[in-house]
């Protein structure tokens, strides 16, 4: 038969179909450094997949020792967490970075700045010392500015909302449409006081504006902010005449005792300054994050 060996196979020989990539193995991970990042302005439109192809251009031009993957089609070990949905500002974005040759956290967010667009910001880097980035974000707070919208109302709409026990909103997914409860995600809603309004640099001051704040655990199915403005929409009959400006403030685990969003990176931080010449991945997972999120207005 066409293609069927005859003989025995020599000792070493790969079978067919095992092919093997050729050239020396890639260089082991010596660092994994945790950066913090923005999506700001017009770039809050990119979507996952613009921010990785312009984050691995800026690795390139900054010349940073990346840990590559093994295999035919190598790529550079970059580890992205919860990513926010495209459309969406944030201030909290989270990614791992493995390099094969030690760098100093803070001169390499420098470097990445000036290879990055202005938008997309690294704002914080730490050695990582612990272990479970992404277990650690299980909450996130979110602003929603409502251009047009009095605060009166939107106030009224969020103790409507958080007055319901269930609020049913419904989302296209590639299944077709799905149903599910928007309100059990949500810890706390409400819209910022006047004294607050008054600190916000960007506000108009011609016309209505209101901002709320939430913040909204990291459940299965997820509930976006678009979820919640839905739910509003249904309770409330709030719908503003203009799409709803969506940032997130933070992300990281809940503290059930202050009602605030803790800082992901706390433990790494504190890890390299209780243990500076341990590199061990799970050096300091004890550390307790104490960097709080900006906590919303209203109650739960």
């Amino acid at each position: 038969m066409w293609g069927q060996r005859h003989g025995p196979r020599t000792r070493g020989e790969v079978p067919l179909g095992k092919r093997q990539p050729e050239g020396p193995p890639p260089a082991p991970v010596a660092q994994r450094i945790r950066l913090r990042y923005t999506k700001r302005g017009r770039l809050r439109f990119t979507s996952h997949r613009d921010f990785q192809r312009a984050f691995e251009r800026a690795l390139r031009r900054a010349e940073v020792p990346m840990a590559y993957s093994a295999g035919f089609t190598p790529h550079p070990k970059v580890s992205y967490a919860n990513a926010a949905p495209t459309g969406t500002g944030s201030e909290a974005e989270y990614l791992e970075i493995a390099l094969t040759e030690p760098r100093d956290p803070q001169k390499l967010r420098e470097l990445l700045n000036e290879s990055l667009p202005a938008g997309l910001d690294i704002t914080d880097a730490v050695e990582a010392r612990t272990s479970g980035l992404a277990d650690r974000l299980t909450a996130s707070v979110w602003e929603l500015r409502l251009d047009g919208v009095e605060t009166a109302d939107a106030e009224r709409a969020a103790d409507a909302f958080r007055a319901a026990e269930t609020v049913e909103v419904q989302r296209r997914t590639k299944n077709g449409m799905r149903t599910f409860d928007a309100r059990a995600a949500v810890v706390s809603l409400g819209a910022l006081t006047p004294e607050a309004l008054a600190s916000v640099a960007d506000r108009p001051t011609d016309k209505p504006c209101a901002i709320l704040r939430l913040v909204v655990r990291h459940v299965t199915p997820a509930v976006r902010p678009d979820d919640v403005l839905s739910g509003l929409r249904a309770v409330a009959d709030l719908a503003p005449p203009v799409p709803a400006a969506v940032t997130r403030l933070a992300q990281g685990l809940f503290d059930e005792e202050t009602g605030t969003v803790t800082d992901p990176l706390a433990p790494d931080r504190e890890a390299v300054t209780a243990a500076p010449a341990d590199r061990h991945p799970d050096a300091g997972a004890a550390a307790a994050a104490a960097a709080k999120a900006p906590a919303p207005e209203g109650p739960a």
